[in-house]
């Protein structure tokens, strides 16, 4: 699976979106290890959650035919990198600005595939066991 192209994004927004970093990486990677059943499955809607920069839901875009692309974030200007990176990678990706799901009720039962990079804090050493 090809990472989507994120270079339309310019070096600043990044000051308020979350970079691509190795967690990016490897959940494009998984997604592409499991390519083969995501297609078997036959997904109608793909909703990712927290989209950011956009760089995973227009990687398995770039990836998969059909399926109509959702995304949410809270942050404006990561909805906006995510139309960026979405159209620069020619793919149609609706943007909801919210907070997770919220004002999604009607999709209940109806996501096939949803996509979550969970926000982390760094565990501090004394803390690990």
């Amino acid at each position: 699976m090809e990472l989507a192209d994120y270079s339309a994004l310019k070096k600043d927004i990044f000051e308020n979106v979350y970079e691509p970093a190795e967690d990016t990486f490897i959940l494009v990677d998984a997604l592409e290890k499991n390519l083969g059943l995501i297609q078997q499955l036959k997904p109608a809607i793909c909703l990712e959650i927290g989209s950011g920069s956009g760089v995973v839901i227009s990687s398995l875009g770039k990836a998969l035919q059909n399926p109509y692309y959702l995304c949410t974030d809270l942050n404006p200007i990561a909805a906006s990198a995510t139309q960026t990176t979405s159209k620069s990678n020619g793919l149609q990706v609706d943007i909801i600005i919210t907070n997770l799901v919220d004002g999604l009720e009607r999709l209940q039962n109806s996501v096939d595939l949803l996509i979550c990079n969970p926000p982390y804090g760094v565990t501090p050493s004394e803390e690990v066991r």
